[in-house]
């Protein structure tokens, strides 16, 4: 595909010069002469690469303001700066603006060309990166065959053609964020902007900036996460962790469908679908006076539960089978030879979810064991402090032989249970009892029968 650039100076020769170098190069141009038609040829469409002249004709430096427009609707897109009233302070201004390259009139044209050139080179890039990620969350997001899978890829399905709101709740490492890009992708936004604030990583001052955007006293604008989103989804992450001063602020743009930016006057109106996700109960935040139920109750118009690994074992040998190979072309080295109904793994506490089983195996994947033994010893030192045998037999030495075997049955029969979905045929086959007799030991045991 031809790499399009737009071109906006407000001198018709240079204008001309751009366009005709351009075009020789081999791309494509839009051109235009001032800010509001700069401005309408960006919502328009979104250029590869855009070439903005520093001044145009509302002030000394409106080209950073359509810098900072082009940046807020995709920070990805290269910008090159050009200016014939060139300083050191315009060019350090622009480049902290996000711009690729300054360049002062008169221009070299090779030098300009080779410019552009980078920039395609460095988007194309940025966007292949995406793409890779794209297919990873897209083939990963969902993997497993456990009932709680089962019953959120329907809820995704349900809710995808919807604008709900959606609250995720799961523990950290679990895939909250992968739910949200799905529900995203399958939605009528697809084609928009998907944004993540991270609200446990802000600094304590900015959640308003992030969220709102700001207008500068030099005229320009910072975008905030919910102007960056318009038309899109915008995924609050951690939405437990924003003080209560600003979770009164959200709540006020999700009843008036509006806000304004910080040292702004104007309302500024924006079609956003949110989806907020937590690793903490909202409910219990809400008794303790952390979270404000008016806005729990704004948000989770829709609720999706997603369990910690532990309890779906059985998703487990499905996800080592995807990860194995995904990592595997990531690495360009041979298919992990891991299996997937090792006890050490299915036994594994998991504290960090799928994200631990995960990093587990690229860790695999970058010493790359000569064999399965040398595998399985990356693996038993890996879990070794948090493994659930260590803990079982340090637990039953301090009771008595029958209460120990007790329990070592009723924490295996569990296990084996998750791991085939309570089906208690397939668990008699593989634990090597009849079906019966499994139904007599649970009984006994006290261990509930699941479907």
């Amino acid at each position: 595909m031809i790499a399009e650039v737009l071109i906006v100076d407000d001198n018709a020769d240079i204008r001309n010069i751009l366009n005709d170098l351009i075009i020789d190069a081999g791309y494509t141009t839009r051109v235009a002469a001032n800010f509001n038609q700069a401005l309408s040829e960006i919502d328009k469409k979104i250029p590869d690469v855009a070439i903005l002249d520093v001044k145009l004709d509302r002030g000394d430096n409106d080209g950073i303001q359509l810098l900072s427009h082009i940046k807020s609707k995709n920070k990805d897109v290269p910008v090159i700066m050009i200016s014939g009233h060139a300083n050191i302070e315009m060019a350090i201004d622009s480049l902290k603006h996000g711009a690729f390259e300054f360049v002062e009139k008169p221009f070299d044209q090779t030098r300009l060309l080779n410019f552009i050139k980078r920039a395609i080179e460095n988007l194309n890039l940025k966007n292949q990166n995406r793409e890779y990620e794209t297919k990873l969350f897209s083939s990963y997001d969902l993997i497993g065959n456990s009932k709680n899978i089962s019953i959120i890829r329907e809820q995704i399905e349900k809710i995808s053609v919807t604008d709900s709101r959606i609250f995720i709740n799961g523990p950290s490492g679990s895939g909250k964020e992968l739910i949200a890009r799905k529900i995203h992708k399958k939605s009528k936004r697809k084609d928009n902007p998907f944004v993540i604030l991270n609200g446990a990583l802000l600094d304590s001052n900015k959640y308003e900036l992030e969220l709102f955007g700001e207008e500068k006293l030099d005229g320009s604008i910072s975008y905030g996460a919910l102007e960056k989103a318009n038309k899109g989804t915008l995924l609050i992450d951690h939405i437990s962790e924003i003080p209560l001063d600003i979770q009164s602020k959200i709540l006020r743009v999700l009843i008036d469908q509006k806000f304004k930016r910080i040292n702004g006057v104007n309302d500024i109106k924006v079609d956003v679908r949110l989806v907020c996700s937590s690793n903490k109960d909202l409910k219990n935040e809400i008794e303790i006076g952390n979270f404000r139920e008016d806005l729990y109750h704004r948000i989770s118009v829709f609720e999706i539960y997603i369990e910690p690994l532990n309890n779906r074992i059985s998703d487990i040998p499905l996800l080592i089978k995807y990860f194995s190979e995904k990592i595997s072309e990531g690495y360009n080295i041979k298919k992990l030879d891991i299996d997937e109904n090792d006890s050490y793994i299915l036994n594994h506490n998991w504290k960090g979810n799928v994200r631990e089983l995960r990093n587990l195996i690229e860790r695999i994947a970058i010493l790359q064991p000569e064999n399965k033994e040398k595998v399985s010893n990356i693996i038993k030192e890996s879990l070794k402090n948090d493994n659930y045998p260590d803990k079982l037999t340090e637990n039953s030495l301090s009771v008595p032989l029958k209460e120990a075997r007790e329990k070592f049955e009723k924490e295996y029969l569990t296990v084996q249970l998750k791991k085939f979905n309570g089906n208690i045929s397939k668990t008699a086959n593989f634990v090597g009892m009849e079906r019966s007799a499994l139904h007599r030991k649970l009984k006994g045991l006290g261990i509930k029968e699941f479907n």
